[in-house]
């Protein structure tokens, strides 16, 4: 039987693969296919990442714009965290819908199925799957097909660290591994990521959460090398979502929007700002589009802010331009190390519905280079053992990469296979 399982360890930035710090990715690469210049989507964020790989689709198509975004409930735009598990039925009730794509476990539904382990955010893991096609687990809350609650013994809580990832990994290699014969497979652990908004890039704290993270790889690595050893046909894919950079500052666009005259006040519904960590996206309301042409040229004025995005040049970095969506703006940062030699420094955009952003410790979210430094590796399935691909490859190329193992379409993606040798 072919399947294809997945591990994505979260932020983990390719130029950490070392092989003091991370041997068994190490070993990985010896049997794979890496993919060098592998990139996130914009915003370089979880939860936009995670449902750009399930659906093959960049944000524009699959409507998940940010880990931070703007609905009109009726009551005007307000910024929402899409964290929270209960987010995923306040889309759907302000929209009509979750995600505008199918993703993998719609598509697999009818050809041996999905199930998703995750222990990062609800949100991240419920995007997945929104719909109920297949089966996630995730610590606070695990929902089968047609949304089923689970609240049996096959919910188990694992606590939101290393410990937790170890957990949910061991419990992957049993059951997703073991007897359960889904097509497609899915591990996400919450770290590095989750240490790296913690703690300074570096540091030993940091350090440990890539050993452990590298740990959980290498352990579903060596079960589906026996488990092809023994006669399947499994497509191992090992990467990360997007990298972190070290915040250097923070700046606060909606108090600086107030204070030019171009939002009403902090918490008025016409201009919102979506703080994505080291981006934002700006909602205009109709009755604040006139604005446009004034609130362009004063965000480039901006001190922190490094490009600005409207119109055609929000479409090319994968957004629709005919929703209350009208701006994105990325931060200025430099490729200086920290304290522990570790490069990139750039500022982050203040977030109130947010805690995760430290100056000193990790962010990400935007177009700077490390953050955009994703990992990936292929082994089995085709690909060639102990090869390189230079050429460009993103988050959406997963999902065609899975489907065409699988001897499935792929038709309505943006992405596309990656090539084998």
């Amino acid at each position: 039987m072919k399947r294809t399982v997945v591990v994505i360890c979260d932020g983990l930035r390719a130029d950490m693969i070392r092989p003091e710090w991370t041997p068994n990715l190490c070993r990985i690469e010896k049997d794979a296919r890496v993919f060098q210049d592998h990139n996130s989507v914009f915003p370089s964020t979880t939860r936009t990442t995670a449902a750009s790989i399930a659906t093959g689709c960049l944000p524009k198509h699959h409507g998940l714009e940010g880990n931070c975004v703007a609905l009109d409930d009726g009551s005007g735009l307000q910024a929402y965290s899409v964290g929270p598990p209960e987010f995923r039925d306040k889309l759907r009730a302000v929209t009509g819908r979750t995600l505008r794509r199918p993703t993998l476990s719609e598509r697999l539904k009818d050809h041996g199925g999905g199930v998703v382990y995750s222990n990062v955010s609800a949100g991240a893991a419920y995007f997945h799957d929104p719909d109920g096609f297949g089966t996630i687990y995730h610590r606070l809350g695990s929902y089968g097909p047609g949304v089923t609650p689970i609240t049996d013994d096959r919910h188990q809580v694992t606590s939101h660290d290393s410990a937790g990832d170890a957990a949910l990994c061991e419990r992957f290699c049993d059951e997703a591994l073991g007897a359960q014969t889904h097509a497609y497979s899915l591990l996400w652990i919450c770290d590095p990521d989750h240490t790296q908004h913690e703690v300074a890039l570096g540091s030993p704290r940091h350090i440990q959460s890539i050993m452990d993270a590298d740990a959980c790889a290498g352990r579903v690595y060596g079960r589906v090398k026996e488990l092809n050893a023994a006669g399947e046909d499994i497509l191992l894919l090992v990467g990360s979502d997007h990298g972190h950079e070290t915040v250097g500052g923070v700046v606060d666009l909606n108090a600086l929007l107030v204070e030019a005259g171009l939002k009403e006040n902090t918490t008025s519904t016409d201009v919102v700002v979506a703080s994505n960590g080291l981006s934002a996206n700006i909602y205009l309301s109709d009755a604040a589009r006139d604005r446009l042409p004034r609130i362009i040229p004063f965000l480039r004025e901006l001190d922190d802010v490094d490009q600005v995005f409207t119109g055609t040049n929000l479409a090319r970095l994968g957004h629709r331009t005919d929703t209350a969506l009208a701006i994105a703006v990325t931060t200025k940062g430099t490729n200086e190390a920290n304290e522990f030699g570790i490069p990139g420094i750039r500022t982050a955009v203040q977030d109130p519905l947010h805690t995760d952003t430290r100056i000193g410790c990790g962010q990400h979210g935007g177009l700077g280079p490390n953050e955009q430094n994703p990992f990936l590796m292929a082994c089995g399935g085709g690909f060639l053992p102990g090869s390189t691909d230079s050429k460009k490859s993103s988050a959406i190329d997963l999902a065609p990469t899975i489907l065409r193992h699988l001897d499935q379409g792929w038709d309505d993606m943006d992405g596309s296979p990656l090539d084998q040798s």
